[in-house]
């Protein structure tokens, strides 16, 4: 099966598309906590925080996923 221009160039877009949507879901989920999620997870070693963030990370990928995939 040959990968054709239009095949790659739809798969490029979609890719920076669902980083750009996960980015900005993170900043979003960033603005919505109290206090700083990285000075949290770096500095003061909050292993829940860390663990939230992963979850919310998860489905946010999964989401994206899930809209591209249709």
């Amino acid at each position: 099966m040959a990968t054709t221009l239009p095949q790659v160039l739809a798969t490029l877009i979609y890719s920076g598309l669902g980083m750009v949507v996960f980015v900005v879901g993170f900043i979003i989920l960033d603005l919505l906590t109290p206090g700083k999620l990285w000075e949290e997870i770096k500095d003061k070693q909050n292993l829940a925080v860390a663990a939230f963030a992963g979850m919310v990370a998860i489905a946010l990928a999964i989401i994206v996923a899930a809209a591209i995939h249709g």
